[in-house]
Order: C-alpha cells, then structure tokens, then sequence
C-alpha cells in the first residue's frame, strides 16, 4: 500500500487514536482470522456482527493497524499502555501487538474508510484503470484482459467484484502495477455508480445487458441504464467499450466521450477464425492495427469475450500487437466453461458458476457444436428472473431444442419448465442418473444457477470417473 498512517487518516477521514508504525501497511484484510504482519485490519459492520469486535485479536495477530468504529476504537485505546508525552498533542496510549505500536482508527463507517482509501491508493498508484461490467461474461472478459495486457496487470480474485471486494483489490495491488482490471458486479440500483466512483476507470468495457438480476431492477432497460451508469466516471478523454448490438444499452451511449464497437462490423472484430486443435486462431482489425492471436478455447462466446477485452487494451492505448504475447496464460476463474474429460472419452462442460436467459444459450449453442456421440445438457434453475421466470424457462428449453441437444435434464421443481427429457429433484439425483445413463463419447454441460448447488454435480462425476480438468 502506497499510504502511511497519516495519509490513511487523511484519506478516510478517520481519527487516529494511537500510532504505530512509520512504515505503510502491507495490505487491507476485514477477516480477523487471515491477519498476517503488516496488515491493516477494517472491522466491517455485518448484519449480525460487527467486525470492531475482533479488533484486538487482529492486533495480537500483528496487524499494523485498525479501523473500526468509534465505540471499538475507544475500548482499545482504554485497553492501551500509556505513551510517553511527546508535547504533540497527538494520541495518549499505544496498543501494542507482537511487532510492536499498532495503529487504531476510529472510522463512523469502516466500509466507507475503506472504499475512500481504495480510491487514494488507485491515484497513488497512477495505474490505467480498466472497469468491466455487463449482464454477461464479464468475469471472463476481465481474466481475458488480465492474460493480455502487457506490462504488471492486476484484477479481481474469483469473485472479488462487489463493495467490499472491489477495494480490496485496488488495495492489494502492487506498487509496480501498471494497469488495473477491475470487474464490476451489480445486485442493485446504484451499485455500478458506487463501483465506479471508487475506481475511477480510464476506460470500461460494458459487455451487454440482458435479463439478468431483473427480479430486483424491474425490467432491462433499468439494467442497461445501471450499467451505463460507469459511462459517468470516466475522464473528459475516457473510452466506453461495447458490443455492436447494444441493444437497450445503446441511447446511454451518446454520453460516452469516446466509444469503440467490438463485433461482427465494430471498431474491433474477428476478419478471420478457425478452431483447431483446442485452439482458435483470429485475425483481429482494430484502429491501431491488426494482429493474429491464438485463443487457448474453442467457444464462439468466448471469441466475443476476447474481442471486448482486446478493445479494452486499445482503448488504454495499447497496440493489438502489444496483446498477442501472452494469450496462452488466459486462465478463467472456476466453473466457467472449465472442460473435463472423463473416462470412456466423455466430455464434461462445467459451466455452474452462474445462469441467466443470454449465457444459458450461448453454452448450449456451443454444446451443439461439440463432435459427440450424444449432446446431454444438465440445467438447473436461473435465479433472480421475476415475473418473466416461467417464460425464460421455456424459451431456454425451446431454445436447446432448436440447438439440437439430444437430452435435457432438468434439476429442481422450476426447472420443469425447461419441459426435459429427464427431471430430478437435486444435484445429487442428477449426479446418479448421469452415473447410470452416460455412455462413451457423450458431452455434457452442466449449467446453473450456484444457489442451485450444480457443482456438486461435476464433482461427483469426476470423483466416480477419474476425470481431469482439460
């Protein structure tokens, strides 16, 4: 962290209670029971415990400080040995830890200290910011971009996309980081403006909107106005990313400073593709120059998701062939597409993290094209639809048969709505009848939303069949 204990108070706007030491923190943690040396511990309010109550405990851990709110603060201050007066004026005790003085702030809001603090250290660093959001792929689009940027790229863990993960992200970052990715999660109104006011991005890739989270916005056009709402924090010569088709995004986009179009016709599209070897190979046009890259992936999706990334690094000035150096490291988080082979020459999809309408056919379209002796597609529910739950059900079963998948099982009660072939109660019938009813050759995709619990599903199929992450 480029902060000490003076900027910290002047970027959170904290007291400082007592002082430690003169050196900056090693990183910010909320969870008492990882505190290291050198941490600085933010004891966040939950809906059943407040965090300032493991405060003293991440201190005798060695934590190089905390922020907590004022009643926490106060109570480890009294705890406190006597500082010897320095006729500063400045704090009167010192809580110590195994290391020596620790630092304690007392904050009103310590979620709200620790996003200001996320942002002082995101312009300490003067790193280009990169913010992705969007309906869907965006956490593929961000670990896309994190293998291709060049130079020390840093970008969300997993799922580290949300108020309290967002900040943190920035705040691990190293000193020598050159360019950040930051992914952007939506759960409600006002949350991309909030994700976006703390990361301050010079550029952002809005991948698309579509019927996902509409139970709690209402309709996607509030989805796309949500989402454009990242428009709003970019520089007077910031860059907006999006799709060709932008559908209910597009009337947002007159607010862009600047924009690039990704997609068939767009600033930045695939002139060339074939798939061989596990591999796709892409001429990409964009207006800094053309480039030919080798994607380690087959999906037509992830092409898209690739497309979107490399109009991110245009967008923050770099050269298309600036990119091509390490597209063999793009490693995507877990449960998205990961493909398994298991015994008998069966190919698993596992692609469980989550569902919606959009990703749902965009992973049995490319079920369909995989070379199989039958095509099995497991699908579970997708949460979060509102009134329309029943419908998109439908039109997503519709839509497998279209593809031309041989068999749908459907796991839980709304997904009778799917009309499969095959409807079980839960993972765990789902994981016996695939045990009983696979036969060599098939392909099988594994899809749902996580509340669901689908993973289960995968890992009981590689556990009984040797399988092995492709």
């Amino acid at each position: 962290m480029r902060l000490d204990g003076a900027g910290i108070a002047e970027a959170t706007g904290a007291r400082v209670m007592a002082q430690g030491s003169t050196e900056p923190p090693r990183r910010a943690v909320i969870d008492s029971s990882v505190v290291t040396a050198g941490d600085l511990f933010f004891g966040l309010r939950g809906e059943s415990r407040d965090g300032g109550e493991f405060a003293a405990g991440a201190i005798e851990a060695g934590a190089w400080g905390v922020v907590v709110g004022p009643e926490h603060a106060a109570r480890l201050v009294a705890g406190s040995e006597p500082a010897v007066p320095d006729g500063t004026g400045g704090p009167a005790n010192v809580a110590r830890g195994p290391h020596g003085p620790a630092w304690i702030f007392a904050a009103a809001d310590p979620l709200a200290a620790l996003q200001s603090l996320a942002t002082a250290n995101r312009r300490a660093l003067g790193a280009k910011v990169l913010g992705v959001t969007g309906s869907v792929g965006k956490t593929s689009v961000k670990d896309i971009a994190r293998a291709l940027l060049p130079g020390v790229v840093h970008a969300n863990a997993q799922n580290f996309n949300t108020e309290i993960g967002l900040p943190l992200t920035i705040l691990e970052a190293p000193d020598v980081t050159e360019r950040l990715v930051l992914e952007m999660a939506m759960r409600g109104a006002g949350q991309i403006a909030e994700l976006a006011g703390i990361a301050e991005p010079d550029a952002a890739i809005i991948t698309n909107v579509g019927p996902v989270h509409v139970e709690q916005m209402g309709s996607v056009a509030a989805i796309a106005a949500e989402k454009a709402a990242v428009i709003d924090f970019l520089p007077s010569d910031g860059v907006v990313v999006a799709p060709v088709d932008a559908a209910e995004l597009e009337p947002h986009l007159e607010r862009a400073p600047r924009l690039l179009r990704f997609g068939p016709g767009g600033d930045i599209e695939a002139v060339e593709s074939q798939v061989s070897g596990g591999a796709t190979e892409a001429l990409v046009r964009t207006p800094l120059g053309d480039a030919r890259f080798r994607f380690p992936f087959v999906e037509p999706y992830n092409l898209t998701n690739a497309l979107a990334a490399i109009a991110g690094g245009v967008a923050l000035g770099v050269r298309p062939e600036d990119l091509v150096v390490r597209p063999t490291d793009i490693g995507f988080s877990r449960f998205r597409g990961e493909r398994v082979k298991l015994a008998g020459g069966i190919v698993l999809v596992n692609d469980c993290y989550n569902a919606n309408p959009v990703s749902m056919r965009a992973a049995l379209d490319h079920l369909a094209t995989l070379e199989a002796s039958r095509t099995v597609a497991v699908l579970g529910m997708m949460g979060e639809l509102g009134d329309g739950e029943s419908r998109f059900h439908r039109e997503v079963g519709a839509h497998a048969r279209e593809a031309g998948i041989d068999i749908v099982v459907g796991v839980g009660a709304v997904a009778r709505e799917y009309d499969p072939d095959e409807l079980v109660a839960d993972p765990g019938e789902a994981a016996e009848w695939l045990d009983s009813h696979l036969e060599p050759g098939d392909a099988v995709l594994i899809k749902g939303s996580r509340s669901v619990g689908m993973e289960t599903i995968a890992e009981a199929l590689v556990a009984e069949r040797e399988g092995e992450v492709a």
